[in-house]
């Protein structure tokens, strides 16, 4: 989509101060952006609570001055208000400063003393910009805001949690509702700063969506409207083979294979085969009808056979030489290859070796334990992991977890921010697996083939609720699909 209408665009903090730059030099006087940031904070604490007793905490820099507009237009509509300023009013700059003139009420210092009675407050005292561990009397007021009870604003992210990272820099508010501006940041999606956010409206402040073109951020929250546009759909006149051949690779396991392979014909491949060994043939025959059996002896040649598209390799599969030969010979047979599971941990200590053979056509599938036997420990928040995973070996990588991370070599990235916590038990992620493997055999791309596996595993899992089992997953996907078919028309 053009970047100027891309809602799903995250920006990092040295991307939204360059936004705010660009929007200036675009004509747009830097106090109007604060005027509106401060009303749009103003506007989601009148939904909140009606006309009360209103604690506004400013910090030193435009953080503050949003909170004194917000603090001023409160005021005006019939809420008690009183402001409390870390540091000076005298030391304010720019435009913090011309609107601390416009604030007409007492400025007190910060303390506790402020929220004494408070029925709503407004937490302005630093952004996602903050760098550094919170002190002094910012962070003796962090425990003090927690009242049962008492909803908390928090202005473009909880004071105390990294925009970028979503790390908790000493300590952090936890707010009902988090304002920011023009676009989300990395740090609402990503724990522990998502959890401490509680609900993200993201307002418009009149920066123009041209200035996106500028940026070209490559970082995006995953949403359907992302990739649903080039998900592919069965054609009027199409047929099973112009839908793809998936091949599961089986092993001793064989639940894994079967729920990945089933996964794989929900979300709409053509044909999904499984290449096993010959004591397990008999639990995939026994299983769906609709999958085609085949013995591993046959694996050399269904490689070989360019009807098969795409490959999952791990699921079930072992960890032994037998399990790292067919992974690199599903790598080097040119289709789409998903390498999850066994495939994964059976190349710990020797990653070079996969790594040799990996190109923007496989996708890694790691959670955080076989994240860490085949990358180590890299630094950075998850987003930072990934990316770093993804250029070091050359692959898409999927970080699995409740805030998923999806990075290509290139540097762009998808974050999923919803996946529900039922999602945590046996044999999901081979279903997770499954569903890529299906979308990679129509054709999708791999990042979007991905980033569309991973919403969709996480939207079934809504579907099913508490009481959910790994079965269920593929089961829950045609309303859903039926439901981002009637959206697109």
């Amino acid at each position: 989509m053009p970047a100027a209408t891309d809602p799903f665009a995250l920006l990092t903090i040295a991307e939204m101060g360059r936004a705010d730059s660009l929007a200036m030099a675009a004509g747009v006087p830097g106090h109007r952006l604060m005027e509106a940031a401060g009303w749009a904070v103003a506007r989601e604490a009148r939904r909140l609570r009606g006309p009360c007793r209103v604690a506004v905490l400013c910090g030193p820099g435009n953080n503050g001055g949003d909170g004194f507009v917000a603090a001023r237009l409160l005021a005006e509509a019939g809420y008690v208000v009183r402001l409390a300023l870390l540091g000076r009013v005298e030391a304010l700059k720019g435009d913090a400063a011309i609107m601390a003139g416009r604030w007409r009420g007492p400025v007190e210092p910060l303390g506790p003393a402020v929220l004494a009675r408070a029925d709503l407050v407004i937490d302005a005292l630093f952004g996602a910009g903050l760098s550094r561990p919170l002190t002094g009397a910012a962070l003796d007021i962090i425990p003090v805001m927690a009242r049962p009870g008492v909803p908390v604003v928090a202005v473009d992210v909880p004071s105390g949690i990294d925009g970028d990272s979503g790390a908790v820099l000493g300590a952090a508010a936890q707010a009902t509702t988090t304002v920011t501006f023009f676009r989300k940041k990395p740090g609402h999606l990503l724990l522990p700063g998502r959890a401490a956010c509680g609900r993200v409206v993201v307002a418009d402040i009149g920066i123009p969506g041209a200035v996106l073109e500028a940026i070209a951020p490559s970082v995006h929250e995953n949403a359907p409207g992302l990739w649903d546009k080039v998900r592919p759909r069965p054609l009027r006149d199409g047929h099973k083979y112009a839908r793809g051949h998936a091949l599961v690779v089986g092993g001793p396991m064989a639940g894994a294979g079967r729920l990945a392979a089933r996964a794989a014909r929900r979300v709409g491949a053509g044909l999904v085969s499984a290449a096993v060994p010959p004591d397990v043939e008999s639990v995939f025959r026994a299983g769906d009808p609709g999958l085609i059996v085949r013995p591993l002896s046959m694996y050399e040649a269904l490689l070989e056979d360019k009807r098969y598209n795409a490959v999952l390799v791990g699921p079930g599969m072992g960890v032994d030489e037998a399990a790292r030969r067919r992974t690199e010979q599903a790598l080097a047979a040119g289709k789409a290859v998903v390498v999850d599971a066994d495939a994964l941990t059976a190349f710990a200590g020797e990653e070079e070796r996969l790594f040799a053979r990996l190109s923007d056509r496989a996708l890694l599938t790691p959670h955080e334990g076989e994240f860490r036997r085949l990358f180590g420990e890299i630094p950075g928040s998850r987003l930072d992991r990934a990316r770093a995973a993804a250029k070091r070996s050359g692959a898409v990588v999927l970080l699995k977890g409740t805030d998923t991370v999806i990075a290509h070599p290139d540097g762009r990235a998808v974050i999923n921010s919803d996946a529900p916590a039922d999602l945590a038990t046996a044999g999901t992620g081979d279903v997770l697996a499954g569903l890529a493997l299906g979308l990679l055999a129509q054709g999708m791309k791999t990042l979007m083939a991905a980033a569309a596996a991973v919403w969709l595993h996480s939207a079934a899992a809504r579907a099913c609720g508490p009481g959910l089992i790994a079965e269920d997953l593929a089961e829950a996907l045609p309303p859903l699909l039926a439901g981002l078919r009637a959206g697109a028309r």
